[in-house]
């Protein structure tokens, strides 16, 4: 499938294990990595940066196979996950990284047009979250808010 702004397709890069059991080798209980995850979330990760910890140094190959839940569900029942889904943080935060290069770099064409792109993908996600009920209505993306957002 071909991205959004590009005309390039990519592939994407690891895979999940072939088995839905967790491996016999594994000496971590559920409850374990249930408390490793939210170790994880209060020092300030995201869920995708503790799924690559806990892969790369306690071996943990998939945490939904050993919990049977995901770890965004772990740190939504531990209180550990933000207001807003990380894919719209990560978005305002490389909207607004653009922005503060662009007012260094008045002259940067293509910067602008980049900052175009993600702000529309922003609109396109604040309206998907909006309709699924995941933010309040209410909710806009602002510029200027955003900057205080990620500030944050």
């Amino acid at each position: 499938m071909a991205r959004i702004h590009t005309a390039r397709h990519g592939k994407h890069g690891s895979k999940k294990p072939i088995k839905k059991i967790p491996p016999s080798w594994l000496r971590y209980k559920p409850f374990e990595v249930e408390k490793l995850v939210v170790k994880l979330a209060k020092e300030g990760y995201q869920s995708a940066q503790i799924g690559s910890i806990l892969r790369d140094k306690y071996g943990i190959p998939s945490v939904k196979n050993i919990t049977n839940k995901k770890i965004t569900k772990i740190m939504k029942e531990n209180e550990c996950y933000s207001k807003l889904p990380e894919d719209l943080i990560n978005l305002i935060k490389k909207a607004v990284r653009v922005r503060t290069h662009i007012e260094r770099n008045k002259k940067d064409k293509v910067s602008k047009r980049n900052l175009v792109l993600i702000e529309s993908k922003v609109k396109r996600l604040e309206k998907y979250y909006k309709r699924k009920g995941v933010i309040p209505r209410t909710w806009t993306y602002d510029p200027e808010k955003a900057r205080l957002l990620v500030s944050e």
